[in-house]
């Protein structure tokens, strides 16, 4: 693509072409937001040390209480200031800056006064406290606008310097209070601190003036951008709220709890994915009406993202029954076969796991609503008559059923957008590493005998590890050597890019 004048102008190229500037940091930015999702990681699985399956559980239903309108947030504010084109920046910053900060805290209002028909509902008055002060997570999270700038302009490193704060600090606080004997208030209040502190810090660094500005046409152009966000969200945002609400009902809070855990781990997976989404946007912005660079960039991210993710969702239905055990006890044995199933889940998600970037971009916001129905209704017409009866069993089955949806609606949506994209071929590149690791893994434990000790699990780990390793340098050689090109800066493209 040409540098030309407007690109330069929108994105801090440092004398690169877009595409060098672009690999170099989704490369960059994917190394470091692996460190930040692996903090997220530790802080559950640390914490899920100090509480019992109980009280995981009910901090599942003051999150879920909370959260069940985060939908509403969805609104993509921060998408439509990446995707502006205004000449003066800063009043484009104050007008965005205003349009979140006052949605955030009709939401917060909104959450607050509907936590006791939640309480109704959970039969459950002691979540309205903790979710009354979880609630004002999201005011801090509004304060971090500032950094839609840095990411704008693609100035990754400032960024997610200030993206730092708030897992780094939340960690710290969480842990603390846990180990001190706070039980589930070290989740609430560790949340509540690493939001407001990332948001102080980021107000700080904010370039302009922070001011409040009010435009009621920018209020209709989000609405006519934003509404099918809002559906896709709100579907989301339901799946969760029928599953712990029947989940409650049918496999109590233990159940919940194990469902929780399953989703928080195996999320680790698509948080990394939704980094390296995110560190693509802008770049997706620029070039939004250059088809053939769009595809470019869609099939060479995704396939980094599955070097990533199904390695990782694979792993973990290998081995979450050797860490389930000497890692959080064995109350939490109930949580193994849904961390398997939560694991190859997660896995076949990082398939095209970022389309709805490159709808985004092309302001077609549409498909992304027709993809939350139809996977909600899916979830809902399979997983919860199974859960009444089969308990987890059947809501790892209304999972799998979503997941399918989910993939067609993707493959449906990605044809129509890109000529001659198949899904199949697009997967199965991937896929293939997996598959020698993990067939000596089985193979080594065919072999064992007696008692199985963690250091069989080690070893095995570690021959998956280099196994998925070579089989991935083999399969996807010439694309690495082109990204570590870009990473030590030699233009292995060319430069018109």
């Amino acid at each position: 693509m040409a540098e030309g004048d407007p690109i330069a102008a929108r994105i801090a190229l440092g004398g690169r072409s877009l595409r060098e500037h672009t690999a170099r940091g989704t490369i960059i930015n994917g190394a470091f937001s692996v460190g930040m999702a692996g903090l997220g990681l530790i802080r559950h699985l640390a914490i899920a040390a100090f509480l019992t399956a109980s009280e995981f559980g009910l901090w599942g239903v003051v999150f879920a209480s909370v959260t069940a309108l985060l939908f509403v947030l969805e609104i993509g504010v921060s998408d439509k200031f990446v995707q502006q084109s205004e000449i003066d920046q800063e009043t484009a910053f104050q007008k965005a800056f205003t349009v979140n900060l006052v949605w955030r805290t009709a939401f917060v209002l909104l959450a607050i006064a509907t936590l006791p028909l939640f309480a109704q509902v959970y039969d459950r008055t002691d979540i309205i406290l903790p979710g009354a002060v979880l609630a004002l997570a999201v005011l801090g999270s509004a304060l971090q606008s500032p950094l839609w700038i840095f990411y704008r302009e693609m100035r990754f490193a400032r960024e997610r310097a200030l993206h730092a704060v708030e897992p780094i600090t939340g960690l710290v606080v969480t842990v603390a209070l846990g180990a001190a004997g706070a039980g589930y208030w070290s989740l609430v209040i560790g949340g509540v601190t690493g939001f407001w502190v990332a948001g102080l810090v980021a107000l700080r660094a904010c370039p302009y003036p922070i001011r409040l500005r009010f435009d009621r046409r920018l209020f209709g152009e989000y609405f006519s951008f934003s509404w099918p966000i809002v559906v896709a969200a709100a579907s989301g945002a339901l799946t969760v709220q029928v599953a712990v609400i029947v989940g409650s009902q049918e496999v109590g809070l233990a159940g919940v709890g194990a469902i929780g855990l399953a989703a928080t781990i195996s999320r680790f997976a698509e948080r990394v994915d939704h980094i390296l989404t995110q560190t693509l946007y802008p770049a997706i912005c620029a070039v939004r009406d250059r088809t053939e660079l769009l595809f470019e960039s869609f099939v060479k991210s995704n396939r980094v993202g599955l070097m990533w993710g199904i390695p990782f969702g694979v792993g973990l239905a290998l081995f979450a029954p050797d860490v389930v055990a000497p890692v959080l006890g064995e109350r939490w044995e109930l949580a193994v076969g849904l961390l398997q199933v939560f694991g190859l889940v997660a896995a076949a998600r990082q398939i095209a796991f970022n389309w709805p970037a490159y709808f985004l971009a092309r302001g077609d916001t549409r498909p992304l609503a027709v993809h939350g129905m139809i996977t909600f209704a899916t979830f809902v017409a399979v997983g919860v008559p199974l859960m009444t009866t089969e308990g987890l069993t059947g809501y790892a089955i209304g999972i799998v059923a979503a997941l399918m949806a989910d993939l067609s609606v993707r493959a449906y949506y990605l044809t129509r957008l890109f000529s001659g994209f198949e899904m199949l071929r697009h997967s199965v590149r991937s896929i293939v590493p997996s598959i020698p690791a993990v067939a000596l893994v089985l193979g080594t434990r065919l072999l064992e005998s007696g008692e199985r000790t963690l250091a069989m699990a080690l070893a095995e780990l570690s021959l998956y590890a280099v196994a998925t390793a070579a089989a991935t340098w083999f399969a996807e050689r010439d694309l690495l050597r082109e990204l570590l090109g870009y990473l030590r800066g030699t233009r292995g493209a060319p430069q018109a890019a």
